[in-house]
């Protein structure tokens, strides 16, 4: 049964600052994350995404990010547990024990939950059925591939709009396909595509993938017309669908599947906190930005649940510790 003084559920970008954190509070610190590899969804499905909105970089790569955020929690000394999911949370006294899906059981002094929006799973292309992996895909976690392919994308989003202005300068065609004319995209990206060689079809939908065990083309309907376009690659982004799982009946206060803290970052549940994308309080912004903030507001009120006789403003990290 493994111990430790802050277990940490999720090792996306907030989780792997809050490890960091933690060891600068001088905490031991354990991390556990559902999926095999450091980083969260921007491991999963954003590598290659250039990120304008964190601090200190104009821009930076999400796979370069994530390697900043492992080398800076490294210095924490954290146990990972990867590849496993918080199934159990019971109290014991002054402890919270985690136990996983593999029968792990970890005692910790407190814990705090950065499971984003926790375990995820694409929306399917109905008229994919049958292709994925073999010409269709959810996700682009490296360009390469595309080179000089017909590409189309469905979706409208952030995902869509970042993967066609990517694969545009690498691709033999990209087109994007939207059920709508209106986007839910960051509208700076969405000038940046319309501006492009992308093609863009709207109020349509990719209706059938087509080839002999390879993919060769797709149709798209618009209304009652039928047009089949060259396509050796489809990447749907239709968004995901959330589930947080077991978390759900630990008896924590959730309110539309986030869950509920105050300023402190603390739930409803003793010895317990969370931060980043997956909390929910009044004026709530989902940002890497603020989930770095409150991974340092966290960590340093459940340093006093941890020490009592710890403060919760550490000093600053310049004054060393």
């Amino acid at each position: 049964m493994p111990d430790t003084d802050l277990l940490i559920i999720g090792a996306g970008p907030t989780g792997l600052f809050a490890a960091y954190y933690a060891g600068f509070r001088g905490f031991r610190v354990a991390v556990v994350d559902s999926l095999p590899e450091l980083g969260g969804q921007i491991t999963a499905m954003y590598p290659e995404k250039q990120i304008l909105d964190v601090a200190g970089f104009p821009t930076v790569k999400g796979r370069d990010l994530v390697e900043g955020l492992v080398s800076q929690a490294a210095t924490a000394s954290p146990e990972y547990f990867l590849d496993r999911t918080a199934t159990t949370l019971t109290h014991h006294g002054d402890t919270v024990v985690v136990g996983l899906d593999d029968g792990t059981e970890i005692t910790a002094k407190a814990v705090l939950i950065t499971a984003g929006i926790g375990k995820f799973s694409p929306r399917p292309l109905p008229a994919g059925d049958g292709w994925l992996g073999r010409g269709m895909e959810f996700f682009v976690p490296s360009f390469a591939p595309y080179a000089g392919k017909d590409v189309v994308i469905v979706g409208g989003g952030d995902s869509a709009f970042d993967w066609a202005l990517h694969l545009e300068p690498v691709a033999k065609s990209v087109t994007l396909v939207h059920r709508r004319d209106a986007f839910r995209a960051h509208q700076r990206t969405v000038d940046q595509v319309t501006s492009s060689s992308v093609r863009i079809v709207t109020k349509a939908e990719v209706t059938a993938l087509r080839g002999n065990g390879v993919l060769e083309s797709v149709d798209i309907t618009v209304g009652d017309e039928t047009t089949t376009y060259p396509a050796q690659a489809v990447v749907a982004a239709l968004g995901f669908i959330a589930d947080l799982g077991p978390l759900q009946q630990w008896g924590i206060e959730v309110e539309k599947r986030h869950v509920v803290v105050g300023p402190s970052m603390r739930t409803s549940l003793e010895r317990v906190f969370a931060a980043g994308d997956i909390t929910e309080y009044p004026g709530k912004v989902r940002l890497i930005a603020v989930g770095f903030g409150e991974a340092a507001t966290a960590v340093n009120n459940a340093a006093v649940a941890i020490d009592p006789s710890a403060h919760v403003f550490p000093g600053h990290s310049s004054e060393g510790t």
